[in-house]
């Protein structure tokens, strides 16, 4: 079997990166430019500091912020309708993995218009063409949208989230700019990097994992354990290495996959509308445990990364534990909850159900059961 690898074209990072954006569009020929960024970007002028690029460099613009934390399918045709009418021909997505993704299905869908219901997309959906050039700018060090062929959106009508996995969907660009991410809150900062966590944890764990995603991953569970808890305080330099451990991960994951913990948030979110970040948080300890037996060593390696000392001389059971364990502190540390009060146990099967249809379950190491979900539930039920 091969093993495939897919990137950004160009990634930028550092300070001050944004200002290369002007330059990619240009070198790329395009006369006009689609932003899509949320309206609370806009309103605390993080979103300015990008359309201060394109208009000090003349290039026109038109702003999309019909955008929801967990966007859905109406967010995604109202911007496909914009971006039409724009008359634009490159993307700018600037924000969290909400705009990302909403970017991601705006171009994939104006370039492929068979798929306007947007249900169509998920999975593996065989769209023939590239979507739309994208330009992606996160704003929070956590979904790494910025270069993943992923991208969720929300079926509000069925209360479920579907996750869409397509080479086609690659923004062209990434920017990875910290200074676009210094003013975030310490919640949205702490759920962004647990986010970016479990992407690293369950990347390295899934089944399609291999050395050259496993080097990114450990790499990316070392930066991120070292650094959120000073991101979270608001410490720059933190904030500045969150942002390449989130890109790191992203490398790794968006090649090999995710498990059980994502397909649970995704559930979560969906019908709790349950900050994404959080409750990838909440069900990481407890995934890590469900899947302990069928991780070999690896869980000494995350313990290492993560900073646990004595690892070495620890038996496999200590080890592990020792890495479940890391993870619980970091995530109290940073002011994660570890229960959900909002659960029910009549909504318990549906959940279930949900989690064990997401696209993101067969990667997982441990093939998990309908009453595993169940069980894996009421574990953070308040």
């Amino acid at each position: 079997m091969a093993n495939r690898i897919m990137l950004n074209e160009t990634s930028y990072h550092g300070s001050g990166a944004i200002a290369e954006i002007a330059n990619e569009i240009k070198a790329r020929g395009a006369a006009k430019a689609f932003v899509c960024s949320d309206p609370d970007l806009i309103r605390f002028g993080v979103t300015g500091k990008v359309t201060a690029v394109l208009e000090g460099a003349g290039i026109p613009y038109t702003l999309f912020s019909d955008i929801k934390a967990n966007p859905t399918i109406e967010n995604v045709q109202s911007g496909v309708k914009a971006f039409r009418e724009s008359g634009a021909s490159i993307i700018v997505a600037i924000g969290g993995g909400s705009s990302m993704d909403t970017a991601k299905a705006i171009g994939i869908i104006a370039a492929n218009p068979e798929f306007e219901d947007v249900r169509s997309l998920e999975g593996t959906a065989p769209t023939k063409n590239p979507c739309m050039p994208i330009i992606a700018v996160p704003t929070t060090a956590g979904t790494a949208a910025e270069v993943t062929i992923n991208y969720v959106i929300t079926d509000v009508q069925k209360k479920r989230k579907f996750v869409c996995v397509d080479p086609h969907d690659m923004p062209i660009v990434a920017v990875v700019d910290p200074d676009m991410m210094m003013t975030m809150p310490k919640g949205l900062t702490a759920a962004t990097g647990m986010d970016a966590l479990t992407h690293a944890i369950e990347g390295y764990t899934t089944k399609g994992a291999w050395e050259m995603t496993d080097m990114f991953h450990l790499k990316a569970i070392e930066i991120i354990s070292k650094n959120l808890r000073k991101s979270v305080a608001g410490d720059p330099e933190g904030r500045k290495e969150m942002a390449l451990g989130q890109y790191i991960a992203g490398m790794g994951f968006s090649n090999v996959g995710l498990g059980i913990a994502h397909s649970m948030a995704h559930t979560l979110g969906a019908v709790y509308d349950t900050p994404h970040g959080v409750a990838c948080a909440m069900m990481l300890p407890i995934v890590m445990e469900f899947n302990a037996e069928c991780t070999g060593d690896k869980y000494m390696h995350i313990a290492k990364a993560m900073g646990v000392e004595g690892v070495d001389s620890m038996t496999q059971e200590e080890y592990r534990k020792a890495a479940v364990d890391a993870v619980k502190k970091l995530s109290v540390d940073v002011g994660i909850p570890t229960r959900l009060e909002a659960i029910k146990e009549e909504d318990l099967q549906f959940l279930a159900e949900s989690a064990a249809a997401d696209a993101c379950a067969p990667g997982n190491p441990k093939d998990a059961s309908v009453d595993d979900f169940i069980a894996l539930f009421r574990k953070i039920m308040g």
